[in-house]
């Protein structure tokens, strides 16, 4: 007790008001998920969360300040999405709090809007340099003004601040974001991710035990303490519910829709567009919402072209999907091919991601023909292969190299450096491909790292990324295979092996379109998002976003198909105008820019670019923060402020103890700061009040956990007062 009551010179009078404030929220953590309260009800509610210490301002170990509930509401047109996500915050103590949450972001998303609501008042943010917004919001923070911070962490990784919030009091956190839909093999995807799954740190970590009956693991990289939250055991029950409207507006008939992971409502409006909701209206933010919809075949686009006029620029986000080429004329064959399985079996992988990856790597090897190579390399802290070097795909051999990966357990680190340099290392044999099939989660740390390993490495070699999971990094998954000139698949059920694979497997097994080179009209002078454009496989579009001086006459895109020269043209004048197009074009060039710096431009000119479209255009990067702030302090001067990360669910399908661990028996203080770190940790979070907030049923023995716990923590620091008196 004397190691924590340092960090709490005032915890008496705080703990006390907040442990009866925890007694009394046990009795309603039983109540159901769909009793949660949305927009237009009444939003009280609260969750017990862990504090970190932020020096005079800290004044107990816990406060209560939780994500009330998220809603999103998406509005979808031909091959652009525009998203509205609010998150509700509330106070339900006696305290001044402030939250820190952090939230996923699909990767391609261009975020440029952000909105404080105190009741009926609405307070715009505005974009600065992170340095600068930052600035604005602690300064705000101390004066006891209300705050909103929203910064990005990683492309696809955003946090929320959210400061003084008044006892009893709520605030709506608003943002938009603009992005590009995916378009494969027929079909349209929408991806809204939910959560964010703890991120391996690649450097030494510090396990701390809590007094809440956790532990956290901080590393020394420089931005780990900031895309880390508490996790929940997925015993304690389901937290941060979420509600979703879709509103579809497609431009052409479809046929199918499917929601994969969630079951939906889906109905007809009177404009002829289609609205999808959740079947259950609310759910927990514990996987990635994804939709496909196809549109009848005799309908299928085989060309879409959106325009945008901003002052002088026209902006232009085209799309063309190459018809195979005349096959009266046989094919040219095949190359034989050198697959390189690498497969994850670190601790994130355990449960139904390790049979996921196993089941898929299993299919990739008996594809194989005689001719073939292969070899098997998995990774958890460190990383081996299977044989020395690839060998023959005999019979023979793809049964052992079937064998060992049945054999597989998932534990461990996630050390990826190792296991791609093993993969993409030396040439492949004389006439033959390489192919790279890496099967994980993606939840890393260090994703610049590796990525400049896969550009410096490459080679002749393609690599294609396998998600696997209920919410894996995107982020990394969809850089990583551009990098590496392949492509993306996620399987998130073991019922999609079957099917995601096969698709896969055409594309490792088709010709590819290659060479692809633009020729614009005169005068259009493009100033293109990225700077090469990749190879392409069956099923997959030309997708690119320009600037352009004018936008008339025709696009000509050219390629090689199976060893024939290709080409189609589009026509720029018949573009369908459309919103948002000019972010999107910023936010791919920025994208661009943020992963070439170093190659192609200076890592200072690269910043500087950066920063100047953001500001232009209004967007959140690693180098801008939208920051809003209210003018009247509303906290009382000498109130301190509660701070603290809200917690998140641990993804579906994932293995707490695995991931952190076994719970600590004992707690371990970390000598050197004098106090508790907090970074990734597991926190027991308990909802409901007087007015009612329901979520899932707690564990009983871990409510009466910790009320016990509470009860001596408060004797403790009776008889520790008196000690001092």
């Amino acid at each position: 007790m004397p190691a924590y009551t340092k960090l709490f010179p005032a915890a008496g009078r705080a703990c006390a008001a907040i442990l009866v404030s925890l007694a009394l929220a046990l009795p309603l953590a039983a109540a159901p998920l769909a009793e949660l309260p949305l927009a237009g009800q009444e939003t009280p509610g609260s969750g017990s969360l862990v504090l970190h210490s932020d020096g005079a301002e800290t004044t107990g170990p816990f406060h209560l300040a939780p994500l009330l509930a998220t809603e999103a509401t998406i509005e979808v047109g031909g091959l652009v999405a525009r998203a509205t996500v609010r998150q509700h915050f509330h106070n339900p103590s006696d305290d001044w709090v402030e939250g820190l949450y952090m939230f996923p972001v699909p990767e391609n998303a261009a975020v440029d809007s952000l909105r404080m609501r105190i009741g009926a008042r609405v307070i715009e943010g505005r974009i600065h340099k992170r340095q600068q917004a930052r600035r604005l919001y602690e300064k705000a923070r101390q004066q006891g003004r209300k705050a909103n911070l929203v910064e990005s962490e990683r492309p696809n990784m955003f946090t929320t601040s959210v400061a003084n919030i008044g006892p009893d009091e709520s605030i709506v956190v608003e943002i938009e974001y603009q992005q590009a839909l995916r378009y494969e093999a027929g079909a349209f995807e929408l991806r809204f991710p939910m959560v964010v799954g703890p991120r391996y740190m690649p450097t030494p970590v510090t396990i701390v035990s809590l007094d809440s009956g956790g532990w956290e693991m901080r590393s020394q990289a420089p931005d780990d303490d900031r895309i880390t939250a508490p996790v929940l055991r997925p015993n304690e029950g389901k937290i941060n519910p979420v509600s979703l409207t879709l509103t579809l507006v497609p431009g052409f008939p479809v046929t199918d829709f499917q929601s994969l992971y969630h079951v939906v409502d889906i109905a007809g409006s009177n404009d002829g567009a289609t609205v999808i909701t959740l079947a259950e209206s609310v759910v927990p933010a514990d996987r990635d919402f994804v939709l496909v919809w196809r549109p009848d075949v005799r309908n299928a686009p085989r060309a879409g072209l959106f325009a945008e006029t901003v002052g002088e620029d026209t902006y232009l986000l085209a799309m063309l999907l190459p018809a195979d080429p005349d096959t009266a004329e046989a094919l040219p064959p095949a190359p034989p091919r050198e697959l390189i399985v690498v497969l994850d079996i670190s601790g994130s992988m355990a449960g139904t991601s390790i049979h996921q990856a196993k089941a898929a790597a299993a299919l990739a090897i008996e594809r194989l023909d005689a001719d073939d190579h292969l070899n098997v390399i998995v990774f958890s802290h460190q990383a081996s292969g299977l044989f020395p070097t690839p060998l023959i795909a005999s019979p023979e051999n793809k049964t052992i190299a079937q064998g060992f990966i049945q054999d597989l357990q998932a534990e461990g680190g996630t050390e990826m450096a190792p296991a791609l340099d093993m993969a993409l290392r030396g040439n492949a044999a004389a006439g033959a491909l390489r192919q790279v099939v890496f099967l994980t989660d993606g939840g890393v740390s260090n994703e610049s790292d590796l990525f400049d390993i896969i550009d410096r490495e490459l080679g002749t070699a393609r690599l294609f990324t396998v998600g696997i999971g209920s919410a894996p990094n995107s982020y990394f998954m969809v850089k990583a295979s551009e990098t590496g000139r392949g492509t993306y698949t996620h399987i998130a059920n073991t019922s999609e092996v079957d099917e995601r694979m096969a698709a896969l497997f055409v594309k490792l097994e088709s010709t590819v379109v290659t060479d692809i080179t633009l020729l614009w009209p005169d005068g259009a002078a493009p100033d293109l998002s990225r700077l090469t454009m990749p190879d392409l496989y069956a099923g997959e579009p030309v997708v690119l976003t320009a600037r352009l001086a004018r936008a008339d006459g025709e696009l000509v895109i050219a390629g090689r198909y199976a060893g024939r020269e290709w080409h189609a043209g589009l026509d720029l004048a018949q573009a369908t105008p459309a919103k948002g197009i000019g972010k999107l074009w910023a936010r791919d060039r920025i994208d661009t820019l943020s992963h070439r710096a170093g190659s192609y431009l200076d890592p200072a000119a690269a910043r500087e670019a950066i920063v100047t479209l953001a500001l232009q255009h209004h967007l959140v990067t690693e180098h801008t923060s939208l920051v809003a702030i209210d003018v009247t302090p509303t906290r009382p001067n000498g109130t301190p402020l509660l701070s603290g990360k809200l917690p998140l669910n641990l993804p579906a399908g994932w293995d707490h103890d695995k991931v952190f661990g076994e719970r600590p028996t004992a707690p371990q203080e970390e000598a050197a700061s004098g106090g508790i770190t907090l970074a990734s940790a597991y926190a027991l979070v308990t909802i409901g009040n007087n007015r009612g907030l329901g979520l899932p049923q707690s564990a009983t023995p871990a409510q009466l956990n910790l009320l016990l716990g509470a009860m001596l923590l408060l004797a403790g620091l009776w008889l520790w007062r008196r000690r001092v008196a």
